[in-house]
This record gives C-alpha cells, sequence and structure tokens, in this order.
C-alpha cells in the first residue's frame, strides 16, 4: 500500500530499498520529508535480486504502546500480488502480544506450513525499540533479534532468488530497514 501511493505521488520507491552489497547491505535512506511516508506499515519493499546465502534483511522499529500482533514476511512475486495463486511466502515471521509468541511459517504453492513457536524468551516489549535481523544462509534463515539468535528457519522456498520483498504489517513503527 505504501508503495502503491508514494508511486502515485511520482516517487520511485523501489529503486532505494534494499541495496545488493553481499554481508553489507545499504540502509534505505530516502530524503527526509519522504522518510515518515516511504516506511509507513503496512510495508511493502523490494529486495534487488532477491535473497541468497551471505544476505541479509535488517527491520529496526518500535512497538506501539498498545500492541496486538505485527508480522514481517519475505515473499516471492513482488508483480503478482492481483493474481491467483497468492505469491510463496518464504518466511513469515509473527509477533503475539496476547500470548507472547513469536511464530513462524511459510507458504508454498498456496498452502501454509506448520507454525513453528518454540523461543527461549520474548524479546518484544511494548512502546520500545527492536532490531530484527535475517541471515540467508543455504540452508536456512537464521533470526536474531537484538543481538541475539532466536532460531533457524529452514528454507520452504528453495528458490532464493525468488524471494524479492519484504512486507511488513502490524502494531509498529519501522524505523530504518537495511
Amino acid at each position: 500500500m505504501a508503495v502503491q501511493a508514494a508511486e502515485k505521488d511520482g516517487i520511485n520507491v523501489e529503486e532505494d530499498h534494499l541495496n545488493d552489497s553481499l554481508g553489507n547491505p545499504g540502509l534505505i535512506s530516502p530524503d527526509k520529508e519522504d522518510l515518515s511516508r516511504l516506511l509507513t506499515v503496512p510495508f511493502s519493499g523490494r529486495i534487488r535480486g532477491g535473497m541468497r546465502p551471505g544476505k541479509k534483511i535488517i527491520v529496526m522499529g518500535i512497538v506501539d504502546l498498545e500492541p496486538d500482533r505485527f508480522d514481517v514476511s519475505l515473499t516471492c512475486g513482488r508483480d503478482s500480488e492481483k493474481e491467483e495463486p497468492p505469491h510463496d511466502v518464504a518466511l513469515k515471521l509473527i509477533v503475539r502480544f496476547t500470548d507472547r509468541q513469536f511464530l513462524r511459517s511459510a507458504r508454498v504453492s498456496g498452502k501454509w506450513t506448520d507454525e513453528e513457536a518454540s523461543i527461549a524468551y520474548f524479546p518484544f516489549i511494548p512502546d520500545q525499540p527492536f532490531r530484527i535481523e535475517i541471515h540467508c544462509e543455504h540452508q536456512r534463515f537464521r533470526i536474531f533479534v537484538d543481538g541475539h539468535q532466536l532460531f533457524d528457519f529452514y528454507h520452504k522456498v528453495k528458490s532464493l532468488s525468488s524471494i524479492d520483498t519484504v512486507r511488513i504489517h502490524g502494531d509498529l513503527q519501522i524505523t530504518k530497514l537495511g
């Protein structure tokens, strides 16, 4: 939605998104007056060149004061949004505050996998900043929150280069993406 709105304003949002450099992702740095509009939730942004081993996605934000949930997804088929079946989701991280769960799942060929749920602790606090890092490796994604490795998620979508979009929804503000 934010991308479509920005495109109507004549801003090419896609060009400023996730940098392609290996191991050193560039942070998105639109003009100051555009920053609030470009990082609004729900957010959708391009991963240039798709995912590959060694690449990482960083989402920095602040949890809302009275959050219910938020999610961060890595999806395939940026241009197939209007088509059926829905695009594959390589990784969906779901943060639920009601039962303090940090879930993850994937959707392949229109079918969701079982949600994986085990974590050592729940790292998100209302009205507090956080940093999620998603490291792509050959066999899995490795997820870190605030520098702590929380879990691995083994690839369900095998074509890593087809993972081309980051989508963020829910009760948070995005402060930085890389």
